[in-house]
């Protein structure tokens, strides 16, 4: 969840680490730091509480060397300070390291240093590293590192520098990203190919239980026993231009405004008009495979959770397999049953998150069939599953997901047509949801044009304290994933519940000061919605309904265009998006670093 960034090469490496950084920031930004080897020999740190704007303040006139690593933190052990900010040192101060992920047993390990009259300058889990490297007798940075990860329990993405080993830098990866750039007489490491592609798109990522060693002009990889290992480098396939907010004033507007794009994009090619079907190759699951399948089970975090929620009821209704979605970081520590026929898929925009990695590598471990649905190439879950489907968002930058979400929900779409085609899904309806797919991008440009009166709504309904989203069956994800994009960014408190269970319970929370954003698709459900509105106004509660026509029941009503029912929810959640993207702006948060979050949870 934190950002990595180093280089070493014949640069001034100070304003390249900056620039990385600030590339990184949505994965961490309570506080970032920087070493350096000076041209005298030596490190130079500097470190800040705050933003990489705050550490850039900070950093001296003359901090010039050409070998650095930085990083920018979201806090775990100890608060945002100063002190806790990394890069951290060894007692002698001649290693430095950066740290992402969670060192287990470093309460231990810190008791054991203390007691041999280590003295610790920071609260955190992380330092136990730097003193663990320094102490040892090894001879070479390679070893000492080695020797010090043989002692750590937990996850860690580490960058190293060694005052006596300043023509080098050594990575290691358990459970956190790495990915090393290679450059022209020059190499890069960052926890993220967004620190890298304006500088060079041929990279490698480490698998866990792997290290390298960075010199300007050369790098090898090995494993942590040792044993070497062979790497070969992939080209990014995402531009620079591709993280900048091209005119957009945060990257949450931009990627919202990319959606009708970025569908189109996971769409194309993919579609088999002869037969009705599409092809999706990266699956690694021939007919027979797909018509032996039981049961199909869904696993991911957060919006990855909702977006699998949509689509287990896609594969459902399409391929009539009977589907559940469940959140990774429940599923690994229940120890569930493990079913031969059961297909687990593991959601993750990152391809990074660590539950889900967890659970995939728990499912591998028992012998489960697993499939990936990630945006991004070649990440840890990507390589870990036996096949999947890339979701082609492009780059999301903002903390919060939009048109990743929108994207995994069209990939579902195209699974459980596939899986449908094989199974019992006629011609006709293959064709009918085809038709439905190719409309979305038109329809996704036409709710984007609605954006003014979505804000007016928006700034009306910014001043509530709490708010309720209601939806049935297909709607009901819908308006877990729009309560969860207002929670995220607005910090207005607002729970969802299913449409059908409010007289359960929720209803007691209704009244004027309480409005409900209600998702009402014209379905077969359409009255049972209704009824459901009738109920709150009863109650004298405001409503926003979002629907295929105006409800009389609601206070005001979010028109979107019709669709073919199973794929009405990818676009009822799209003028939800900008509902609270506009709340949040008129509350004035931060939009794109939303308080406590970061963008890639690779921490437990």
């Amino acid at each position: 969840m934190c950002g990595i960034v180093g280089y070493i090469g014949k640069r001034d490496v100070a304003p390249l680490l900056l620039e990385g950084l600030q590339r990184l920031e949505y994965r961490g930004y309570d506080s970032a730091g920087i070493v350096i080897t000076g041209k005298s020999g030596g490190l130079k740190t500097a470190k800040a509480k705050g933003r990489v704007r705050d550490l850039e303040a900070r950093i001296p006139k003359r901090f010039a060397g050409t070998t650095g690593i930085a990083h920018t933190r979201w806090a775990t052990h100890g608060a945002p300070s100063d002190e806790n900010s990394h890069p951290h040192l060894d007692a002698d101060g001649k290693v430095a390291i950066v740290h992402n992920g969670i060192i287990d047993n470093a309460t231990e390990l810190r008791a054991k240093l203390e007691a041999d009259g280590v003295v610790f300058a920071s609260e955190t889990d992380s330092e136990v590293v730097a003193h663990l490297i320094g102490r040892s007798q090894a001879e070479t940075l390679e070893e000492k590192v080695r020797s010090a990860l043989r002692l750590v329990e937990g996850t860690y993405g580490l960058a190293v520098m060694h005052e006596d080993f300043a023509d080098r830098i050594v990575v290691a990866r358990n459970g956190s990203p790495v990915v090393i750039g290679i450059g022209e007489k020059e190499m890069f490491v960052a926890s993220d190919v967004a620190a890298l592609v304006s500088h060079t798109r041929q990279v490698i990522t480490l698998d866990d239980g792997e290290m390298a060693t960075l010199k300007a002009d050369d790098y090898r990889t090995y494993t942590t026993e040792g044993s070497r290992t062979t790497a070969t480098p992939t080209t990014v396939e995402w531009e620079a231009e591709s993280y900048d907010m091209g005119g957009h004033d945060t990257y949450m507007h931009k990627e919202i405004s990319e959606q009708a794009d970025a569908v189109d994009r996971v769409l194309r090619g993919r579609i088999d008009d002869r037969f009705a079907t599409v092809h999706l190759g990266g699956l690694n699951l021939d007919a027979r495979e797909a018509r032996a399948v039981r049961r199909v089970k869904i696993l991911g975090c957060g919006t990855s959770y909702h977006a699998g929620q949509i689509g287990a009821g896609l594969i459902e209704e399409l391929a009539r397999i009977p589907s559940d979605a469940e959140p990774a970081s429940e599923f690994r520590y229940r120890n569930p049953v493990v079913d031969p026929d059961t297909l687990y898929i593991a959601v993750s925009q990152s391809g990074e998150t660590y539950d889900v990695l967890a659970a995939v590598q728990e499912l591998k471990r028992k012998g489960a069939r697993v499939l990936g649905v990630v945006n991004v190439v070649g990440s840890a879950i990507a390589r870990e599953t036996d096949g999947g489907v890339y979701v082609h968002a492009g780059p999301e930058v903002c903390v919060v997901s939009t048109k990743c979400f929108t994207n995994t929900v069209v990939a579902f779409a195209l699974l459980a047509l596939h899986l449908g085609r094989i199974r019992d899904l006629s011609v006709a309806d293959g064709k009918r949801i085809i038709e439905g797919l190719r409309r979305l991008p038109g329809q996704i440009a036409e709710i984007l044009e609605t954006e003014a009166e979505v804000k007016k709504l928006a700034e009306e309904y910014a001043n509530a304290k709490s708010m309720m989203f209601i939806g049935r069956v297909r709607g009901y994800p819908v308006a877990r994933e729009a309560s969860l994009k207002l929670k995220e960014i607005t910090y207005i408190h607002a729970e969802a519940y299913p449409a059908s269970e409010l007289k359960h319970g929720p209803l007691a929370l209704i009244e004027p000061a309480m409005p409900t954003v209600a998702i009402v698709p014209d379905d077969d459900l359409l009255e049972k919605n209704r009824a459901a509105l009738e109920e709150i106004k009863a109650r004298s509660g405001r409503i926003l309904a979002v629907a295929h026509r105006d409800q009389e029941k609601a206070d005001h009503t979010i028109v979107v265009p019709k669709n073919e029912v199973e794929l009405d929810p990818i676009l009822m959640g799209i003028p939800l998006q900008l509902f609270a993207y506009h709340a949040a702006l008129a509350l004035g948060r931060d939009i794109d670093k939303p308080r406590n979050l970061a963008k890639s949870v690779t921490v437990e």
